[in-house]
């Protein structure tokens, strides 16, 4: 690095020493301008580490200790590059090869990247060039630093749902593409109900490859705060009817289900395919995964809001099974949480927190008192603003 200096590092001893116990000195601007407003650098979430014009360290806040491992009276008064001493992914030293006090004279700063600390730790670094007019001489160099945790474990679940997907798009692509392989090269040779057997198969298998898709789809938009609402009437109890219909059609006993409702209900507004997806995965999941009866319950409720309590509508499921284990109930709305090894891509739960609280409401999970899982979410019931006004 390029630095204007008068002295070696020994002559950073004074500057040091002003400031023993601190993380900066008492005439760095920027220090001066964060306790104008009430903070100091000591508050800030991520690491700040400032050099001045002639390249020494004057602030060297608390989470810049905590990353680096150095202590701020060991890096204030020093030369950037021994205070700092950062290396790219090649191994070369990042101030030298930057050179953020020579080269052009238009440069802003350097944007967010990967650099390794002594030892080889990962940091993330980021630098601003402070000038006191265009293409004039840096003033002030500002450094970010923060640690890669956060970003490894977005890559970790990004990695761990690219797995699952590619898994579980596996089993069903090949059985789609086997049934119609063998049928188109021997379509004679199979009796028409053999045809439609391996019709039936490969459009359930479609129908799950859908499904998986459609998941995706969400996950994205609630990840992203992009998830759409399209708020309407919505009556609750008959969704709730229409779902329990659709099991006991499909061969389930209808004394497994029971539906307790207590009048009078709230007017609901929300979305009702949202809606229809939340009570349709936690029904499964009560059939799949719990045993004996399914217990849904349907009634007024108060929503905890941060200012006062707000009128709501729950909805309660509850099964006779196993239960969830009380170590796993604080990961039950996480990705890939999977209650037993009945299959499934362990996405429900987390769509359907995602559903629930874009709604503004709430849901919980705890012991159901039969011993199964109890499933409960609570959903605002107020209309729409341009409703309320009318």
């Amino acid at each position: 690095m390029n630095v204007r200096t008068s002295g070696s590092v020994a002559d950073a001893a004074p500057a040091a020493a002003r400031a023993p116990h601190g993380s900066h000195e008492p005439d760095d601007p920027l220090a001066q301008g964060l306790t104008g407003l009430g903070l100091h650098p000591d508050d800030l979430p991520d690491g700040l580490v400032v050099a001045d014009e002639n390249g020494r360290v004057t602030c060297f806040n608390a989470a810049a200790s905590r990353i680096t491992a150095v202590r701020p009276d060991e890096a204030i008064g020093r030369p950037l590059e021994s205070a700092l001493p950062l290396e790219d992914l090649e191994g070369r030293r990042w101030w030298p090869l930057t050179d953020p006090y020579g080269g052009p004279a238009t440069r802003l700063g350097q944007p967010e990247r990967n650099l390794l600390l002594p030892g080889g730790r990962e940091v993330l670094v980021s630098a601003r060039y402070v000038r006191e007019r265009p293409t004039g001489p840096v003033r002030r160099l500002v450094v970010q630093l923060r640690g890669t945790d956060a970003r490894r474990r977005t890559e970790r679940s990004h990695a761990e749902l690219i797995a699952t997907v590619a898994h579980e798009l596996r089993s069903p692509l090949t059985s789609v593409k086997g049934f119609t392989a063998t049928l188109l090269a021997k379509w004679e040779r199979f009796t028409d109900d053999q045809k439609r057997l391996m019709l039936e198969t490969v459009d359930a298998d479609a129908d799950r490859v859908t499904r998986l898709i459609a998941e995706l789809l969400d996950i994205s938009r609630i990840d992203s705060g992009r998830l759409e609402l399209r708020r309407q009437p919505v009556d609750i109890v008959a969704a709730v009817r229409r779902h329990v219909q659709a099991y006991t059609t499909a061969g389930h006993r209808a004394d497994r289900f029971e539906v307790k409702v207590a009048d009078p209900l709230p007017a609901l507004w929300a979305d009702p395919d949202k809606v229809d997806q939340v009570l349709g995965n936690l029904l499964e999941n009560a059939v799949r995964h719990g045993e004996g009866r399914v217990t849904i319950e349907v009634a007024p409720a108060l929503l905890k809001a941060r200012a006062e309590d707000t009128e709501g509508t729950a909805v309660t499921v509850s099964d006779e099974g196993p239960g969830i284990p009380e170590e796993s109930m604080s990961r039950v709305f996480t990705r890939f949480w999977r209650g037993s090894k009945r299959g499934g891509t362990g996405l429900g739960l987390y769509i359907v927190k995602g559903i629930v609280e874009a709604h503004g409401g709430a849901i919980t999970v705890e012991r159901a008192a039969g011993g199964g899982a109890r499933f409960r979410f609570t959903l605002p019931v107020g209309a729409p603003a341009f409703l309320s006004q009318a």
